[in-house]
């Protein structure tokens, strides 16, 4: 877990408490005398702990503090999801497709080494999910996709062919992407870039989600603060 913390605060992203603030939080409890009782102690602990959130509320704020996420990028319209570990993106391809993007936020990482001059030990890619949506204007047929988003690139996981209009039992689903053979897979891939979903879509979501993490970390503190003071 520490290792995981570290890691996380090199590449500049703030897990919900830093494990600065949790040493605080413990420190403060372990200072209280076992024998006090709960009406004496409740006064001080909760100033403690008031005390040590508004000081992560500054820090949080100070340390790169979060700008207004973008409602733009390419052709796509952004929908923010306050409160909430999603975005919504939409767009259309030509005349006769509409494309509806969900991405989440950072749920999951991968370790790998490092290069360069500084080879030793590991660095920490963070894994972003994104479900897309191709279907033609009428809302008659679709595509759906189940993606992977890395920094710098996007891994097909599922491909659904549906039909919103025809309602079975069990559709069949279809194969794991990975399974399929290799001009498929590359003629797939095509199809997604042209659309828009590409290696700067990569970039764009994990900047985004990056901004969004401090924005909703910082909201979890006040509402805790808030919470806390009543």
């Amino acid at each position: 877990m520490a290792l995981l913390l570290r890691s996380l605060q090199k590449s500049r992203i703030s897990p919900f408490l830093s494990s600065r603030t949790l040493i605080s939080l413990v420190q403060c409890k372990s200072l209280l005398p076992r024998n006090i009782t709960t009406s004496t102690a409740k006064s001080p602990f909760r100033s403690n702990i008031l005390r040590i959130i508004r000081n992560e509320i500054e820090y949080q704020s100070d340390y790169a503090p979060p700008h207004q996420p973008e409602t733009e990028f390419k052709s796509f319209s952004v929908e923010d999801c306050p409160g909430e570990q999603c975005i919504v993106m939409k767009g259309k391809f030509g005349d006769e497709e509409t494309i509806k993007m969900e991405a989440t936020m950072f749920d999951g990482f991968m370790t790998v080494p490092r290069t360069g001059l500084d080879a030793s030990g590991h660095d920490v890619r963070l894994h972003i999910s994104l479900l897309v949506d191709i279907s033609k204007l009428d809302g008659s047929e679709e595509m759906e996709f189940l993606c992977s988003v890395w920094p710098n690139r996007i891994e097909i996981q599922k491909l659904y062919k549906l039909r919103r209009n025809k309602i079975t039992g069990q559709p069949y689903m279809g194969p794991s992407f990975g399974s399929l053979k290799y001009d498929f897979q590359t003629a797939i891939r095509e199809f997604l870039r042209v659309r828009g979903i590409d290696a700067e879509l990569c970039f764009f979501l994990h900047e985004y989600m990056m901004n969004k993490d401090r924005i909703e970390l910082i909201q979890w503190l006040r509402k805790l603060n808030s919470f806390i003071s009543k």
